[in-house]
């Protein structure tokens, strides 16, 4: 292998010209003729022993050439990438320029790690939040545990909001029954915002035997073919239930928990909630680190590589909703939403996540930071036990070179943070933390924020590749197929 050429191009792109020796394609072609020769048909040869050069002669002398260039180049391209000490952060171009028995020739064109001019990472004053820990707080906690304990009970009066009623219900669209309009012996929790707008509200007042006729209004972004329509809904109380919720007392905590009194319960509870916080005030101090060293440096992004990382977030999203048993199609349907909504929204955290990775890169760079080979058996260890695999499969599948990055960030990560400063904090965001054991509330989450959400989500590849199949020439001699 020859590296010929370097051009370098606008917008961190280069594109290398790499010459394939006559000797590294035929051992390239040869390893493709041993491999195909079984399934191909040759008149007075047993199948599989039809010695190349008749193979050759029947459907031509470059019968064997594009399967051999897609099984060789990726070595050649690695190779030249490291000789010429480049490294590929987006997809890679590949196309065959010249092939024949004195080999090929080849371009890869690709978008390389871009130029970053750090500004200050060190020395930084970083806002952190003060962790406490309110009575409230706990009392929140408690939530869980009490609705868990609490019974619902019959009563003989009106329902009114915080009540379930038990009910039969039909509606009606122009006189006529409407498909999924009917249930019968359902448990409506009265202001829970489970059926259409104007619906809970109407039942409030009813009590067990009440029939009434419900005029409703469906939203304008309901199903399409009830949009806005206006119903009638025939409803019926069979049973009202009111919450009867227990006596938080010591009692209450042996029976939800292993402590023997209501103290020692919320002490537990007080101790995981400040721990809860505590952890999440280091990752949120961390966040903060980083993107100041962000902000501080220059640096023109590549779209390439932020397309890359985007294809990179969505793909691995679209296997974990798979791998719940929901083919994507089907999710995004649900959600009402295209996958080039989805690209968009990816494309905002992949920024992110790139912006970040070419921060902490750079600040390894200039501290001259690294990650040992003794270094990396650790991490392989844990990575084995979190996949269930032997050790040895696991430095099959995930490349050293993945993970000495990723140790390489975590160290950069380290230095800027140990070198910082606590300062004020920031003005928390619009949230609400949910109690264990409840969904959280409606929450502002930024897009630093999404994007590290992602890059913990992401699986590790088993081999990763940028490159796409290799592309003959134009000018290349049409050949006949082999048959596989």
């Amino acid at each position: 292998m020859n590296v010929k050429s370097v051009e370098k191009k606008e917008k961190s792109t280069v594109e290398l010209t790499i010459e394939v020796s006559a000797a590294e394609f035929e051992a390239a072609i040869e390893k493709v003729y041993k491999r195909q020769r079984g399934s191909i048909n040759v008149p007075g040869f047993r199948k599989g022993h039809a010695p190349r050069k008749i193979i050759e002669g029947m459907y031509g002398a470059g019968v064997f050439y594009e399967d051999a260039i897609n099984e060789s180049y990726p070595a050649f391209y690695e190779q030249a990438m490291e000789q010429e000490k480049l490294e590929s952060v987006a997809y890679t171009d590949i196309k065959v320029v010249e092939m024949g028995k004195d080999g090929y020739t080849f371009t890869a064109t690709t978008t390389i790690r871009p130029e970053v001019k750090l500004g200050q990472y060190k020395g930084l004053t970083v806002p952190a939040q003060v962790v406490d820990v309110t009575d409230e707080d706990v009392e929140n906690e408690l939530k869980p545990y009490i609705n868990r304990a609490t019974r619902l009970v019959t009563v003989e009066r009106e329902a009114k909001l915080g009540d379930t009623a038990v009910i039969d219900f039909e509606g009606f669209k122009d006189g006529e029954p409407f498909e999924g309009g009917k249930g019968e012996g359902f448990s409506l929790e009265l202001g829970s915002g489970s059926f259409v707008p104007g619906f809970e509200d109407q039942v409030v007042g009813m009590k067990a035997g009440d029939e009434k006729d419900l005029d409703i209004t469906f939203p304008e972004d309901y199903h399409e073919d009830l949009a806005g329509k206006a119903v009638v809904f025939k409803v019926k109380v069979l049973e009202v239930k009111e919450k009867e919720e227990p006596v938080v007392d010591d009692e209450f905590a042996k029976d939800v928990s292993e402590f023997e009194t209501l103290e020692e319960f919320k002490k537990s509870l007080a101790d995981k909630l400040r721990e809860r916080r505590e952890t999440q005030a280091k990752r949120d101090y961390e966040d903060a680190a980083i993107r100041l060293v962000v902000e501080n440096m220059e640096a023109e992004i590549p779209e390439a590589m932020v397309e890359y990382q985007a294809d990179r977030l969505l793909d691995n999203y679209a296997r974990r909703i798979t791998a719940q048993g929901i083919p994507f199609e089907n999710y995004l349907q649900m959600m009402g939403m295209t996958m080039e909504d989805m690209k968009k929204n990816a494309a905002e955290s992949a920024g992110e996540l790139v912006r970040r990775e070419l921060a902490l890169h750079a600040v390894a760079e200039a501290e001259n930071l690294a990650v040992t080979d003794e270094e990396l058996e650790p991490v392989y260890e844990d990575l084995a036990k979190q996949y269930h695999v032997p050790v040895e499969e696991a430095k099959e599948h995930i490349p050293a070179a993945d993970i000495r990055k990723d140790q390489l960030d975590k160290k950069a990560v380290e230095l800027i943070v140990n070198s910082a400063t606590p300062g004020a904090p920031e003005a928390k965001a619009e949230a609400e933390e949910a109690p264990a054991g409840e969904k959280p509330k409606r929450t502002r989450k930024t897009a630093a924020k999404k994007a590290e959400d992602a890059a913990e989500g992401e699986e590790k590849p088993k081999k990763r590749t940028t490159r796409k199949k290799a592309e003959a020439p134009a000018e290349a001699p049409a050949e006949e197929k082999t048959e596989e």
